[in-house]
């Protein structure tokens, strides 16, 4: 995919780097994984200024064979690497010390202030003994690590301070919680700042998570979609303009499974029975060109200058209310809008033109990122049609490659992400 950004300059972690941007990616996906595989993804999100990833890990032997490929890959190119052990699998605390301890070492394992980052997905049911033990068992073999976890429980802004008078052994922390709580309405930042608050009182890092989407229909009671139309642009801005954290981590790059990819879709990975109905040929790459534009703003202070004008576009393939003929419909399905919705990032001014059946409207953008959107057509099996239009003419126009029908299978809110370019 060809940038819409003019020569940003990469910026990756290293001892001087006063911000950091990683990508939480899914080991458990790397099964069928070669050295190529790695190479193809390590080197496309260093591309777009993602300086790691952060590796959420499960209890599966594999993972450690398929992380050693990703190091021998990683360690040329100076992309970084920390382990987000994922707390709902069976750990051992040996394991994890000596998991950590393989690589400690190594040029691609990313260090905070000096010493080896390592996060989790959940695990606060373990108590702070369990932690700070682990702490200093590695510091028994010269590890000194920052333990910066995602305790999924705290979420509430008023549990804050009770985390670190529970956990004292911690040093910053995750919140994992980048999309709305089962609500209707935006995400406000209210949980990030009380707990970078606390944070810094540890000594840090805070790690804020930016996620695109969030909706699983894997079968299960407990499948769900969030709100998420508009996340991927003002979750970006609310880090940028409002928290200020000292990390980034995009939530994620290969969780098919969730809707929250932004790495290409991987052949070699087996996503089982289900999670192919509403993830097969619902690309989400051009989201990329949407986290470089953002990933340059918010390491380097200041609005990237943008080349050559794009408008990346993204929408459902079924309104909300289409009754398929197999699954179940998912919580929280009445809250997304049947809209097609339009970010241009844009050098100069522009009206932007949005069609689908009879259904359009446009919007003033640029320069910069202006997100707008349209509504569903009341015709059924329509495509959009994007135009960028400068003092009267079209100067670039395209359509999406999915049609928006009442005709469903499986009850799919992934959206397909587009790019007129």
């Amino acid at each position: 995919m060809r940038s819409s950004l003019a020569c940003l300059p990469l910026a990756f972690a290293n001892a001087t780097s006063a911000k950091y941007v990683f990508a939480h990616f899914m080991a458990q996906n790397s099964y069928s994984y070669s050295q190529s595989d790695w190479s193809n993804d390590i080197t496309t999100a260093h591309a777009i200024g993602i300086d790691g990833f952060a590796l959420n890990i499960a209890a599966n032997d594999y993972e450690v064979n398929r992380i050693a490929d990703a190091y021998a890959v990683a360690e040329p190119l100076g992309f970084q690497f920390f382990y987000s052990f994922d707390m709902s699998s069976a750990w051992s605390q040996s394991d994890m010390v000596s998991i950590v301890a393989a690589h400690a070492h190594s040029s691609s394992t990313f260090r905070y202030e000096d010493a080896v980052l390592v996060s989790t997905y959940s695990g606060e049911s373990l108590g702070d003994s369990f932690w700070s033990t682990f702490k200093s068992t590695l510091q028994a073999q010269g590890i000194t690590i920052k333990f910066a976890p995602a305790f999924t429980s705290y979420r509430d802004p008023s549990q804050a301070d009770s985390l670190i008078s529970t956990f004292p052994s911690i040093d910053g922390f995750f919140n994992w919680w980048s999309w709305p709580a089962d609500v209707g309405s935006t995400l406000t930042t209210d949980t990030d700042l009380a707990y970078q608050q606390v944070a810094e009182q540890k000594g840090g890092p805070y790690i804020m998570s930016v996620s695109p989407w969030q909706f699983k229909n894997l079968g299960g009671e407990n499948d769900w979609v969030e709100l998420s139309d508009t996340l991927w642009n003002y979750r970006w801005q609310q880090a940028i303009n409002d928290v200020n954290p000292d990390i980034v981590e995009i939530v994620t790059w290969n969780d098919y499974a969730e809707s929250h990819y932004i790495g290409d879709i991987n052949p070699n990975v087996d996503l089982g029975t289900l999670a192919p109905l509403y993830v097969d040929g619902f690309v989400h790459s051009p989201w990329r060109t949407v986290a470089q534009y953002y990933i340059s703003w918010y390491k380097n202070g200041s609005p990237p200058p943008i080349g050559d004008d794009s408008v990346v576009f993204w929408y459902r393939a079924h309104p909300k209310d289409a009754v398929c003929t197999n699954g179940a419909r998912p919580r929280n399905a009445d809250f997304p809008a049947d809209a097609i919705f339009a970010l241009a990032l844009l050098s100069d001014n522009a009206t932007i033109s949005l069609d689908v059946g009879s259904s359009h409207a446009q919007f003033d953008a640029g320069p910069g990122a202006t997100i707008g959107s349209v509504p569903f057509p009341s015709e059924d099996s329509q495509i959009p049609f994007i135009q960028i239009i400068k003092n009267g003419q079209t100067v670039k126009s395209g359509y999406g490659s999915e049609y928006i029908t009442q005709n469903c299978d499986y009850y799919n809110f992934n959206p397909w992400v587009g790019i007129l370019q």
